[in-house]
């Protein structure tokens, strides 16, 4: 196996606890819980440093390592460089590594092959209690929503509130250039939700949002891709897609597969006030005849 394959085949740190956790021992999960709230800083460190910050010993990090499958610390810790690497790979960068060794087929069938497995690899992991939590929040008709993303992202939140406005009222897109997103912030307040997308090379912007916004009570959601975007040391709930693409950008399918399923899980949860508003939309359309009609 190739060391991309490799790479590819191998979950990430925080899915290994996660999938450990309940195997662990009290002083493994606070450990683990630790970690996983202050990743990848809290690993990068030395195990004594790390062994202080959780207020474990140090053969409680060995011993979680162990666990995890890794030789040690050192081993487990050479892993979460890896992961950082991959978090902050440029795109000139990452069209190289995805030169190097591309098989000899057309790109239209090995773009297609990336996203498919990036589709359902992001559908295996996802965790569906997390994913009815989200939809309620944002049907919630007592809380205002806004919207925003990176450079590349935003374009799925104008996307998102474009769809949103039509199914509920209060949906508003954060604005993404110079000074427009600060007054934006300045009337959210406890119980609003704010979506963020934010994939590698992750934005300051979109993390300052995020720190801003659960300061003043608003809960944070996050979709991102598997390295973890900074913003979800203060979001409430997560949401990953796969996002890895023979090309020198990262794909957002998967992201939009997310999106559009929470539209239409919102849209059911909704229906009674949304078909009211859905047929107020069609008459005004009507009247401002701006579709054609069929012949």
């Amino acid at each position: 196996m190739s060391q991309k394959a490799a790479r590819e085949a191998r979950p990430t740190v925080e899915q290994q606890i996660k999938a450990a956790f309940d195997s662990l021992t009290r002083a493994e999960r606070q450990l683990a819980s630790h970690v996983m709230r202050n990743y990848p800083v809290a690993a990068l460190g030395s195990i004594t440093a790390l062994a202080k910050g959780a207020e474990v010993s140090t053969p409680t990090v060995v011993r979680l390592t162990q666990k995890l499958g890794y030789r040690g610390y050192p081993d487990f810790q050479s892993v979460v460089r890896g992961e950082v690497e991959e978090r902050l790979i440029s795109p000139l960068a990452k069209h190289d590594r995805w030169a190097e060794g591309a098989p000899q087929t057309h790109m239209l069938n090995r773009f297609a092959d990336a996203v498919m497995g990036n589709l359902q690899a992001t559908l295996a992991q996802i965790d569906q209690a997390e994913f009815d939590a989200i939809a309620a929040l944002m049907a919630d008709p007592k809380r205002r929503i806004f919207a925003t993303g990176g450079r590349i992202t935003h374009a799925l939140t104008d996307y998102f509130v474009t769809h949103m406005d039509i199914i509920r009222a209060n949906v508003s897109a954060i604005g993404e250039r110079g000074s427009a997103w600060p007054p934006a912030l300045i009337d959210m307040r406890p119980g609003d939700v704010l979506l963020l997308l934010d994939i590698r090379r992750y934005e300051n912007r979109v993390l300052e949002i995020a720190e801003i916004a659960a300061g003043q009570g608003a809960e944070v959601v996050l979709i991102t891709d598997p390295w973890i975007s900074p913003a979800a040391a203060f979001a409430r709930h997560r949401l990953s897609a796969q996002v890895e693409a023979p090309s020198a950008w990262d794909s957002t399918v998967a992201i939009l597969l997310i999106i559009e399923t929470l539209l239409a899980a919102i849209e059911n949860l909704t229906w009674d006030e949304t078909q009211g508003r859905m047929k107020q939309l069609e008459e005004i359309y009507t009247r401002a005849r701006l579709f054609r009609r069929g012949k």
